[in-house]
């Protein structure tokens, strides 16, 4: 059985790189074929599933406060929203974590740093949120390059609660580690630490999106499972190269 709590606990001993905060979480999961993602991801990596069932998410969200560890953060880079889509995996039945097929972000700066330091595939995007008298929340991301979108306005229905370990919920929020590739066969794994999330149904009134083809999954029909989190602060440790064998 994958041990999906010690990933949640603070790392002894790892190097603290940047603080950052998480706001307005939206979590957005479609149930796809395991073989489906199995194709897209490395082959050091195996999908991780619930129940035998596996997901691909859509997050959209905005970071705040983004600074690296021990020094004040740089007006105009430290907030703007970003939209990731992903999937779930883990190596050879440990270390649950996730999988970035793309990270849209509203900052050039912060898309160039991140492809060039924490191998990941950043993409630069327009983006923007609108919080409504009435509670609901409109959120809207379009690629520079390629005009792949995101839009969804949905509205946090219920009392924020810790998900219960065990639970789908769980499973698809409570993600603390990531991998991300370098090419050539590097593989690199990262690790963050914040509270757990104060999560909230969701409530989705309207969404469009194109950020998943873009990615080469064929996703369902169907809503999405919606999720929400106010937000959380975060601590985000220094990748670590993996060894991937002779």
């Amino acid at each position: 059985m994958i041990d999906r709590l010690t990933p949640t606990q603070r790392p002894v001993g790892g190097r603290l790189a940047q603080r950052q905060g998480w706001y307005d979480l939206l979590f957005l999961h479609w149930e796809v074929p395991v073989e489906a993602l199995s194709a897209l991801v490395p082959s050091s990596l195996e999908i991780d599933t619930f129940e035998g069932r596996a997901f691909v998410g859509l997050v959209p969200f905005t970071m705040r406060g983004v600074r690296l560890a021990g020094w004040p953060a740089v007006p105009g880079t430290a907030n703007f929203h970003e939209t990731n889509v992903r999937t779930y995996v883990h190596r050879e039945g440990r270390d649950p974590g996730v999988w970035f097929f793309s990270l849209d972000a509203a900052s050039r700066l912060a898309v160039t740093v991140a492809r060039a330091l924490w191998h990941l595939p950043y993409f630069y995007a327009a983006m923007s949120l609108d919080r409504r008298a009435d509670g609901e929340i409109a959120y809207a991301t379009r690629r520079r390059d390629d005009g792949a979108h995101c839009t969804v306005a949905y509205t946090p229905k219920g009392a924020p609660r810790a998900a219960t370990p065990g639970s789908l919920e769980h499973f698809l929020a409570e993600r603390y580690l990531l991998y991300a590739n370098a090419g050539e066969g590097d593989l690199y794994r990262g690790q963050v630490h914040h509270a757990p999330y104060p999560l909230e149904e969701a409530e989705v009134t309207a969404w469009s999106e194109s950020l998943l083809a873009r990615a080469g999954i064929d996703r369902p029909a169907g809503p999405p499972l919606a999720h929400y989190a106010r937000g959380v602060e975060v601590e985000v440790f220094a990748l670590e190269r993996l060894s991937l064998g002779p």
